[in-house]
């Protein structure tokens, strides 16, 4: 609280991400760490492990942008608990328009 009284409030700010198998982890920069199912976010569920460490923060880390998946996340949204807003239409089009690769099937990721 300053001298007026008045509390400051700052946007929450990634300065951290890594992908398990399963969760997105964010670390903050207040020294909180945030960990949201991956199952939430499809595009980074059928990423290949090189597509899901291509990440970007902008915005002084209030959102997190993977290129390689057109896929961007805000931090607030995450912490709102927001999952992925994409039609099952559009899923559908990205993943028949992804080059196929070594990646697992996604009945296989399922499990």
């Amino acid at each position: 609280m300053n001298s007026l009284g008045v509390v400051e409030i700052s946007e929450a700010r990634a300065n951290e991400v890594r992908i398990t198998e399963d969760m997105l982890v964010v670390g903050l920069a207040d020294g909180r760490v945030l960990s949201v199912p991956l199952l939430w976010y499809p595009r980074l569920w059928y990423a290949t492990p090189e597509e899901r460490a291509n990440v970007v923060l902008l915005g002084e880390g209030t959102i997190l942008h993977w290129p390689d998946l057109d896929e961007d996340l805000s931090v607030t949204g995450l912490l709102l608990g927001k999952k992925s807003g994409e039609s099952p239409e559009s899923l559908q089009r990205w993943l028949d328009g992804r080059k196929h690769s070594d990646k697992h099937p996604p009945a296989e990721r399922e499990s």
